[in-house]
Parts: structure tokens; sequence; C-alpha cells
């Protein structure tokens, strides 16, 4: 089945009681059994509730695996995947990485005597020699948040899988419409289900997908047990966003390449971070594993300084200016005092997430309209 047909069916079952096509909301916390421990299906909404069912069949089909399973946000499902290991194991992850989850590993997960090793995994002999007999997992994100650095999944499955090690990839910056990393050898796959899976700015909410029967078993559990799963309204909302993705992906795309393009033309745009470039340092690896280069991109102006960047980041009026991606209306952001700020700048200045760099998040307008925009902040 093509992409666009699964993103329309996937998880979608005519209501058996009346034939609505749209899954029914199923508002309810708990659920009545014919007799102790006899029931159909369903017990207790933190455990199973319909709704959130369906989605989670769609999670799997549209990531071309067989589990799928929605937290209440993305952090949620980051959440519980470190909570697959013990102290003392040590976890293998980029160096450029979204603010939250590096917040998640260092100031929660650390304390618990999990280790994190943070390096560059655009180059997989890095993550070879940074692997130790105590590594479980290696994290990756990409494109990255928010230099959109890429790694190669494949040549990284093929460093972990040998070795048992895990290898999570947050797909969250491409889609599903554009990566499929359980296809590349990942074990699991990330989703802040906010972004471009819901992709209308009005839910919260995460996923993981994965293939391994076990491993599913072992995150449904921690699902269960932490309690941190997302309401039937929010599971409505994102089987809904998920049939336009296809289309909306198509366009995002577009734009992105419109909007990159005329960025890099501008006589006071010193830099632009998107992997559709040919002298992109990873433009080789994404060709090979993204069908398109997706609707994110940083850049940085060549008068670098924080102040002209504010400037800029309070003078557009399509970009409205506000923290998270992936939705239809087009976003400008400022990764170092927002999405990146828990970050330490010392640490953010060394992999090169400078205090002026500009994150868009580009939507479906008009891309014309979306360059006038542009054009008046940065003058």
């Amino acid at each position: 089945m093509k992409p666009a047909t699964k993103y329309i069916h996937a998880g979608s079952h005519p209501d058996p009681s009346t034939g609505a096509i749209m899954t029914p909301i199923y508002q309810t916390s708990t659920y009545v059994q014919e007799a102790p421990a006899r029931h159909k299906g369903f017990e207790y909404a933190r455990s199973q509730n319909p709704t959130r069912t369906a989605l989670e069949e769609a999670f799997a089909i549209i990531e071309n695996g067989k589990y799928g399973l929605a937290f209440s946000s993305g952090v949620g499902a980051t959440d519980a995947v470190i909570k697959l290991l013990n102290a003392g194991d040590e976890v293998v992850c980029g160096n450029d990485m979204y603010g939250g989850t590096y917040r998640l590993f260092t100031k929660v997960f650390s304390r618990l005597g999990i280790i994190f090793k943070f390096i560059d995994t655009t180059k997989p002999a890095n993550v070879e020699q940074a692997i130790s007999n105590k590594t479980k997992l290696v994290w990756l994100e990409t494109p990255t948040n928010p230099l959109m650095n890429v790694s190669d999944i494949a040549a990284i499955a093929a460093i972990t899988r040998p070795k048992n090690i895990l290898l999570a990839v947050d797909n969250t910056f491409a889609s599903p419409a554009l990566q499929n990393p359980l296809d590349l050898g990942a074990d699991i796959v990330m989703h802040s289900v906010t972004k471009y899976l819901g992709g209308h700015s009005d839910v919260i909410q995460g996923a993981l997908m994965m293939n391994d029967a076990e491993l599913r078993e072992k995150l449904y559990f921690i699902q269960k047990s932490c309690g941190a799963v997302p309401g039937p309204m929010d599971c409505f909302l994102v089987l809904r966003g998920i049939k336009t993705l296809g289309v909306r992906m198509k366009a995002h795309c577009e734009n992105g390449r419109i909007i990159a393009q005329w960025l890099r033309s501008h006589p006071k745009v010193a830099k632009v971070y998107w992997p559709g470039f040919e002298g992109h340092p990873g433009h080789a690896v994404a060709k090979k594993q993204m069908k398109d280069f997706g609707g994110m991109l940083s850049f940085e102006l060549k008068n670098d300084n924080i102040e002209e960047a504010k400037r800029v980041l309070s003078s557009t009026h399509l970009f409205s200016l506000a923290e998270s991606l992936g939705g239809v209306e087009s976003l400008i952001n400022h990764p170092a005092s927002m999405t990146h700020a828990s970050i330490p700048r010392e640490e953010r200045m060394k992999n090169g997430l400078t205090d002026g760099l500009i994150r868009l998040s580009v939507g479906i307008e008009d891309a014309d309209d979306l360059i006038e925009d542009l054009n008046k902040a940065i003058g």
C-alpha cells in the first residue's frame, strides 16, 4: 500500500455499532466487566482505550512497524525508552539534540546513575569508538534540532545490532512521510506527535514504534505503570491529523525548499542550515535515507549577534514567534533562549548553536507571502 493511502486508512475501522467512518472518542475512565477478570479487552483507561488502540495501530502502520505506543508527550515517550535501562548503563547520543531531551538526560536520568556520552553521530566511526561494554542504547536525532545535522541510520544500525545495543531514532523532523528508521535497522522510533503527525498545533503527544514483541511488552509495561498516556480526545485529533500527513508534508517540503534557496541568496544571510543543499555535509546521507528534505531549516545573519536576531524574530507577522514546529502555520524560533535554553551556553557554542541562530518551521502558506514576510523582517 502506498504511503498516501496508508495515512488515510491506518487504524481506521468503521464503528461496529453505528458504522461511523471516524473512530469514536471513547471518553471513559473505566469499563464494565462481565465477571472479575472477564472483559472485552478493556479494563481501565490508563491501560487501554479504544481510541488510543486505533491510534497505536496507525502509528505502527505509518512507520512500517508491527507495534505502536502512544504517550502524553514526546518527552514522555523518550522517558519510557530510558526507563528500559539500569543505573550504570551508558547511552551514546548526539551532541546536537532537542533541548528538552538534553534536559531529561542530564537533569533527571544522570542523577539516577545512567551515563550519557554526547558525541558527533554524523560520523558512524565516532559512535563505534564511543561504545563500551556498558553501552545499552544509541539515541539518534536525524535531522537534528536545530542544526539539521544528518546521521546515517543504516550504518549505525550495522554497528549496534551485532552488539545487541538498542538503536532509537527521534524521527520528529522528518516524519514517516520522509524517513522510516525501522526499515533502516533501528529498533525504536520516537516521534513528538505534537509536530508533523498532529500537524495543526492543537495537541501534545508522543509515540514509539517498534518491531520486536518483547521490546513492545517492556515499553507497554512502562507506559501502563508510569501513566504518561494521552487522553482519547488527543488520540482522535492525531488520527485526524495523520490522514493529511502526505499532502501536508509535500507542501512543507516544497515551501522549505523555496525558503531555503531564497535565504541563501539574501545579502544579509550568512549561512542556511538545510540538508537539501548539495553543499550540506549530510546531503548525501539525507538523499539516501530520506524521500525529501523537509520544512525545517535554520539560518544565521551576517551581523551575527543576539540583538539583531531578536529584532528579526520580533518583526515577522506570518511567521509566529513560538516554540514547537510542524504545524500548518509557519513558526520562527530562537533556540538559544527558547527550545535549547536548558543547554549550557558553552555546550551550545561548542556544537555550533550560536546566540544568533534562527530556526524556521516552514508552514504550508503561499511561499511568496512567506518570503515577503521574511524579507521585511530581515530588512
